[in-house]
């Protein structure tokens, strides 16, 4: 039973105002299901397809976080079920979750993704391309999704220096607009930390973990 050991020491370390997503992208529904009896409800998935396809196979009560980089042409499959949606990088997918969400009379929660690494490969926002989207009239018109917090992901490095910085530049970003409260945009989740930098993440603030090697072994 490592699953549900790794689950259950998770649970009882991490500081209670952090939730857990158990990321279970290319893991069997038996091992979904072993984290769920140990007391997990929120999973994320990187694909939409597998994440569809994993849904009805199990319980009704778990909330499904879609955690990869999104296509706007891959959110109708998923927009009735979706519980939060990671990594929303562009005005344009915002539109096509709002357009989706409408037609499920649903309001789907989205995390906007700020790029903090020094890596090319890593998908995400600028300060400046955040502030333009969130105070855009287009954005202010959108009924249908609601932006929850921000997420990013850190430069995958052994150096924790700079994972600090760059979670301790994400937080300020988030406190400098949580005070901003719309119909849309509520700042409450701060997304940051994996398997590999997590501790710190919560270190700096964080408030949502996706932790899958720690929890189901590596892929």
């Amino acid at each position: 039973m490592p699953i549900q050991s790794a689950i259950k020491n998770l649970h009882s370390t991490l500081p209670e105002n952090v939730s857990l997503v158990a990321v279970s992208k290319t893991k069997p529904v038996s091992d979904i299901l072993e984290a769920y009896e140990a007391g997990q409800r929120i999973f994320g998935e990187n694909k939409v397809q597998e994440m569809c396809e994993k849904q009805p196979q199990l319980p009704n009560d778990i909330q499904w976080h879609l955690i990869g980089h999104l296509q706007t042409n891959k959110v109708k499959y998923m927009a009735h079920f979706v519980k939060l949606i990671h990594g929303v990088d562009s005005l344009k997918l915002l539109r096509e979750i709002d357009k989706q969400a409408k037609k499920h009379n649903r309001i789907i929660d989205c995390l906007l993704q700020i790029y903090i690494a020094e890596e090319e490969t890593k998908f995400g926002l600028s300060e400046e391309e955040f502030a333009e989207i969130i105070n855009s009239e287009e954005f202010k018109k959108l009924q249908n999704i609601k932006v929850v917090g921000l997420m990013g992901m850190a430069t995958y490095t052994e150096i924790d220096n700079q994972i600090r910085k760059e979670f301790a530049h994400l937080k300020a970003v988030f406190d400098k607009y949580k005070s901003l409260s719309t119909f849309n945009f509520q700042l409450s989740t701060l997304s940051m930390g994996m398997s590999g930098d997590y501790p710190i993440a919560v270190e700096c603030g964080s408030t949502m973990v996706r932790i899958g090697s720690n929890i189901f072994g590596n892929r």
